[in-house]
């Protein structure tokens, strides 16, 4: 793949992890109105697809912006934090009542450590090309 791939992974993981806090936040509120949303909402399944999905797609993007460019620490650890949060949350810990919480902060943080990558890359009018 090309350097013009990169994005592309950020830009999915950020979209992943939209779709994740709209499943947690907006759902158990149309559930009110539409009882196949309220059992989507519920469905351990989602949460684990979610989190199974979010795991490799951000490794790849993170691996391939740090052969590029070496990630900072800080970037890694909100990377691996927003994982964890993610994945803590699929599982139900520390309690099936903070599920919703630990998720969302989970899922900020990931989307917050593709942003920062996403904004590391060099831009494309940084070195312009010379005039011929």
């Amino acid at each position: 793949m090309k350097a013009r791939s990169l994005p592309l992974f950020d830009v999915s993981a950020i979209g992943l992890s939209g779709l994740c806090l709209v499943h947690c936040l907006a759902l158990p509120v149309l559930a009110a109105f539409l009882p196949l949303f309220g059992a989507w909402s519920r469905a351990e399944w989602v949460h684990l697809l979610f989190a199974a999905m979010a795991v490799p797609l951000t490794g790849l993007a993170l691996w391939r912006a740090h052969r590029r460019n070496p990630l900072p620490w800080p970037l890694r650890g909100l990377a691996v934090a927003g994982l964890a949060g993610l994945l803590a949350g699929a599982f139900g810990w520390p309690t099936e009542s903070l599920e919703t919480i630990v998720t969302v902060a989970g899922s900020l943080m990931l989307v917050s450590a593709h942003v920062w990558n996403w904004s590391r890359r060099p831009s494309m009018h940084a070195h312009p090309h010379p005039r011929q």
